[in-house]
């Protein structure tokens, strides 16, 4: 299914729908401020693994996750008064930020550190599915097995067909990946270089 959500200001009862068949472990596609991203309730494992399926992707490399505000991060990561700090000047915003994982992290969204990728994207469509949601949303880029991108719903929509339940169409998409960035042990790493400025890790 293909549905148009303002970007400005989602429709409550839109973002109500997409909600619906996340809580029934349904696979939807969203726009953020870098990719259309794929993703599912960060709590239903099941819809995870179905993820993983799609993406062809081992499950030793776990998925990164949307929260909807720093207060939200601070319930499924261990933030320092520096990680805080760090991610208030850049937040939301086009970067994932590498944090030790809290217990209310599933396992199978950790890696063997212990460690999770969460990002607050610029964009309010994602944003409100996980206020509504009530926790995160899994986040990976809506790509082919190949690697390629797409910048358009409707060619996503046709590609993935029945693979996932929803398709939201919003704002545009800027096509260039997050920039990551761990901040494990107080010690900032630019892991990898994308949207947004990373100069004051360097």
């Amino acid at each position: 299914m293909l549905i148009n959500i303002n970007p400005q200001n989602p429709q409550q009862r839109l973002i109500r729908k997409v909600v619906e068949v996340l809580n029934e472990g349904g696979i939807v596609v969203y726009p953020t401020d870098t990719y259309y991203g794929i993703g599912c309730d960060l709590m239903n494992r099941k819809a995870i693994e179905k993820i993983y399926q799609l993406k062809r992707r081992d499950q030793d490399k776990p998925f990164s996750f949307i929260c909807s505000d720093l207060k939200n991060i601070s319930d499924y990561a261990k933030v320092s008064n520096y990680a805080y700090k760090t991610m208030k000047r850049l937040l939301p915003g086009p970067y994932t930020f590498i944090l030790e994982g809290s217990k209310l992290v599933p396992k199978i969204m950790l890696t063997k550190r212990k460690t999770a990728g969460i990002r607050v994207p610029d964009n309010a469509i994602c944003l409100a599915l996980v206020r509504e949601l009530g926790h995160p949303i899994i986040t990976t880029s809506a790509t082919t097995p190949e690697g390629g991108n797409f910048s358009d719903a409707s060619l996503i929509h046709d590609y993935f067909g029945k693979q996932v339940d929803i398709v939201i169409e919003g704002s545009a998409v800027s096509g260039q990946p997050s920039s990551v960035i761990s901040l494990i042990n107080d010690t900032p790493e630019v892991v990898r270089r994308g949207a947004g400025d990373v100069g004051i890790f360097e």
